[in-house]
């Protein structure tokens, strides 16, 4: 038994802190520890680092945004990201980044998209690491973790112990660029609650009677205002083959429960009620399909024409058919069957009740030296960037006390 003891402690490699996982958050952390002198190592499943960095934004990475602040979170409480996104902004982001020379352009709603392509963001993160002297090793599987004054980390690879234990697994979203549940695992291990968990950012799959109605209109895109619970988003909507997505879509799926309404307004820039009479009285002898399609894309009114509303020539439309017109462009209600869940959902929502951790440093209260960070725990941002501003900001406190 003591020569068995004594292989492992032989056997055991020793490190300050080990990042478990070398995605956005598990990376910026390890870098910045790498930087304070620890010694770090990283362990990650996966064959290749960054890998949900590498698809991310189009192959472009949506890297942050101009206007991030803690209301573009959810988040049982909305306060707790407040102090680790006001010690790493956006504009920190921007400066880590013009440092490596990569540069970048705006799009709509502050987006902020590599130039060039989303490996340029691995490879920075990288280097940053290699300057940091972080030590990385993949293809790693963890088959158990033991807590003592420190941690030992049980693998296929070997033994590993560390003083501090960093979490940076990611959610449970896109399962085939390997995501797991291997976070809440550990979390659960140290009796760390967990807030329920839901896929998030994710397109909507219909019921078989509205997708039948509306397969027809695939492939077309216009801007919406899309509400529910109280939230709303203008932003792009796509009708597609399986449902309805676009961003617009993927916002509002983050606040939508099942068996909820989408109300959808198909022309939010305009008073439809007004524009009619308008036309009425310019165009009265042109049907409405005709003077629809000026504003919105002829396959829709067509559509909308068959299922929705009257057809007739504007002049012969009655004050209770523009109402009714009026309503199903500006109030259509949607009931979707469902969300496509984790197999497309860009985030996981839930996770590491955040009154276990202290917002300052990421560790858990009742566990010395066990850090979470990234989409592992309860902070979910917006589509736009959001998600990737949280991955810095959290990995970036933690590393400045692990």
């Amino acid at each position: 038994m003591e020569d068995s003891l004594l292989e492992t402690v032989i056997n055991t490699n020793i490190y300050d802190v080990i990042v478990l996982g070398a995605g956005a958050a598990g990376l910026m952390c390890a870098a910045e520890a790498g930087n304070r002198g620890r010694r770090v190592l990283i362990l990650d499943h996966a064959e290749k680092a960054g890998k949900k960095i590498l698809i991310s934004g189009g192959g472009r990475c949506n890297f942050t945004n101009l206007y991030a602040s803690a209301n573009d979170f959810l988040s049982q409480n909305p306060h707790f990201c407040k102090s680790a996104l006001a010690r790493f902004t956006q504009y920190d982001t921007l400066e880590m980044f013009e440092k490596q020379g990569i540069t970048w352009h705006e799009r709509e709603h502050g987006q902020l998209f590599c130039d060039g392509s989303a490996k340029q963001v691995v490879d920075m993160l990288l280097e940053k690491c290699a300057e940091s002297h972080v030590t990385i090793q993949l293809c790693t599987k963890i088959d158990k973790i033991v807590k003592h004054t420190g941690f030992d980390i049980y693998s296929d690879q070997g033994v590993f112990a560390c003083e501090s234990l960093v979490v940076a697994t990611g959610g449970l979203s896109i399962p085939k660029m390997g995501a797991t549940g291997f976070g809440y695992q550990i979390a659960r291990q140290f009796d760390l609650n967990i807030i329920e968990t839901e896929a998030g950012l994710v397109p909507f799959r219909l019921t078989s009677q509205a997708h039948d109605s509306l397969k027809a209109l695939a492939g077309i895109s216009l801007p919406v205002e899309a509400s529910c619970a109280g939230q709303s988003f203008r932003e792009a909507m796509l009708f597609t083959h399986r449902g309805i997505s676009g961003p617009a879509m993927l916002q509002i799926s983050s606040y939508w429960q099942a068996g909820e309404v989408v109300g959808i307004n198909l022309l939010p820039d305009l008073d439809v009620r007004t524009w009619l009479v308008e036309q009425k009285v310019a165009r009265g002898k042109q049907h409405l399909r005709t003077v629809l399609a000026d504003i919105l894309p002829k396959r829709l009114v067509l559509h909308w024409c068959e299922l929705y509303i009257p057809d007739k020539p504007l002049q012969s439309l009655s004050d209770a058919d523009l109402d009714m017109i009026v309503l199903q462009l500006q109030g259509w209600q949607l009931k979707p069957a469902a969300t496509e869940g984790y197999r497309t959902a860009e985030v996981t929502l839930g996770g590491v009740d955040t009154a276990c951790l202290s917002s300052k440093t990421m560790q858990a209260r009742d566990v010395e030296g066990l850090y979470f960070i990234g989409e592992v725990v309860d902070v979910t941002g917006h589509l736009g960037g959001f998600n990737f501003q949280w991955a810095w900001a959290s990995g970036y406190c933690a590393g400045q006390f692990v």
